[in-house]
This record gives structure tokens, C-alpha cells and sequence, in this order.
């Protein structure tokens, strides 16, 4: 008998995350599901811990996009099938279409669920894994801008703590923000401040078209990059532009910055 497939499921909202739970249980009841998970980091790491046959990706997720995370699973798990899940309108479905891309609208439908699994288990018969790296590149060009235009009232500013003061600080002036127990650090060119907010709220409000996380802790302003410096081991140090710090990069981002 064969073995189960095993699967990765990454969607940040609840309700749209727990009915594709469901369908998935009733369509294809002997799925293994290794991971699920809420924003894209963690379902980068997820997938390249688990090498799972199958990451169902929504679209939209904090720090890193569905799109991002499909980018790096290509060298950290190549072998990984990825369906993506959009709450997209029909026009941009069709860069989808082109492609001939595996992917499922919100709210996902049983028959369209049905079909996607029945594809699934025809390229694993046949050995075929993941998405194709230019027709990525394509599906990434089309839909990246497009996203980032759609995204929902992203952030203009923050509100933020230096020792006694209180700071109205531009988003567009912040070179990286991290994780510091409960709070987190909001970093420019000339201040460093403290946000009441974690760095998973803060990933949900940032454009992630510009805001990519590269360390489980670090969310780093892509326009802010000066360059990024690979070890023996694979991770990365990543440098930034006016500032005399380094920021380690996890060796499950640095395919971010393969084209750098």
C-alpha cells in the first residue's frame, strides 16, 4: 500500500483556514497534514522541515507572501506540489489560468477541491513536483504589483516609544523591525523605537510586496537592502543602507535574495 501524502497548510485567517481544514478532511481523508500554519515564514520553515507532497499557500499572508514562499520552496523543498488559495477577483485569476496553475478561490469550493487533489495525486504518480521556475516568475510579476495595490489599509505610520516621547514614524522610513518579547523594535536611519505590538500583528498591516521577513524575528525593508553576503553554511548577513549594523538571514529565507 502506498504511503499518505502529506501536506502543509498555510492561511492566516481563521474561518477561511478552518473550512479548508474541513474539506480537506472530507475530500481526501487520508491526507496527513504535518503543519499548519498562520503566516509565511512559518510555512517556509514548515515545508522545508517537513518536505510535505503538497503546500496549500494562501495568496496574502503576513511576511511573506504565498508567492514568496513558493519562490524559496523551489530550492528548499523542489519536490513539494503548491496550490495556491486567493481571494483574487476573475481578472487576476486569469494570470492563474494562463499558467495552468493549481489554485483554489476563496471560499473554496468541493468540486474545485475534488479536482485540485485529483491533479495532485496524477503529477505524484508521475513524479513531477513543484511549479515550474519561470512560470513562477511570470505568476510573481503579474500578480505581485497587483497585490500590493490591493492590499488592506496597509500601515502609513506608527505609533512608537522612545524612551519618554512618542514618535509618529512614516512606514516608508523604517529599515527593519524586530522581535523583542513582547514588544517590537521599529528601526530607521536615526531612531530606534518600541511598538506594543508583535511582530506577527505588525507583518499583518506592512505591504508584503515590500516587507519581507527574513529571520523568525526580523522583518526587513526590502528597499532598505544594501547587500546580503552568503556563509559556507548558507545563511546569510544582510547589510543595510545608512546604517552600520548586519542582520542575519536564516537559511530558509535566502532564497529571497538569489537574484541579488
Amino acid at each position: 500500500m502506498s504511503k499518505p501524502m502529506t501536506a502543509v497548510v498555510a492561511e492566516d485567517e481563521d474561518l477561511f483556514r478552518e473550512a479548508l481544514l474541513k474539506l480537506l478532511k472530507e475530500t481526501w481523508p487520508d491526507l496527513t497534514i504535518a503543519a499548519i500554519c498562520e503566516d509565511g515564514g512559518s510555512a517556509l520553515e514548515a515545508i522545508e522541515a517537513h518536505q510535505p507532497d503538497v503546500a496549500f499557500l494562501d495568496i496574502r499572508m503576513p511576511g511573506l507572501t504565498g508567492l514568496d514562499v513558493a519562490a524559496a520552496a523551489l530550492d528548499a523543498s523542489p519536490l513539494t506540489q503548491i496550490v495556491f488559495v486567493t481571494a483574487y477577483d476573475q481578472y487576476a485569476i486569469a494570470a492563474f489560468d494562463r499558467g495552468a496553475v493549481d489554485y483554489l478561490q476563496k471560499p473554496v469550493a468541493k468540486d474545485r477541491l475534488t479536482a485540485t487533489i485529483e491533479r495532485i495525486k496524477a503529477r505524484a504518480a508521475r513524479s513531477q513536483g513543484g511549479l515550474d521556475p519561470a512560470l513562477l516568475e511570470t505568476l510573481m510579476r503579474e500578480l505581485g504589483a497587483r497585490g500590493s495595490r490591493e492590499a488592506e489599509d496597509p500601515l502609513q505610520w506608527v505609533t512608537a516609544s522612545v524612551g519618554r516621547e512618542t514618535r509618529l514614524i512614516q512606514v516608508e522610513e523604517i529599515l527593519y523591525c524586530q522581535s523583542d518579547t513582547k514588544y517590537t523594535a521599529i528601526v530607521t536611519h536615526d531612531t530606534e523605537a518600541l511598538v506594543r505590538t508583535s511582530l506577527s500583528d505588525l507583518m499583518r498591516r506592512l505591504n508584503p510586496a515590500q516587507f519581507k521577513q527574513v529571520h523568525r524575528a526580523t522583518v526587513v525593508n526590502m528597499k532598505a537592502v544594501a547587500s546580503v553576503a552568503r556563509d559556507e553554511s548558507g545563511r546569510g548577513t544582510l547589510k543595510l543602507k545608512g546604517r552600520p549594523e548586519t542582520l542575519a538571514v536564516s537559511l530558509t529565507y535566502m532564497p529571497l535574495f538569489k537574484n541579488m
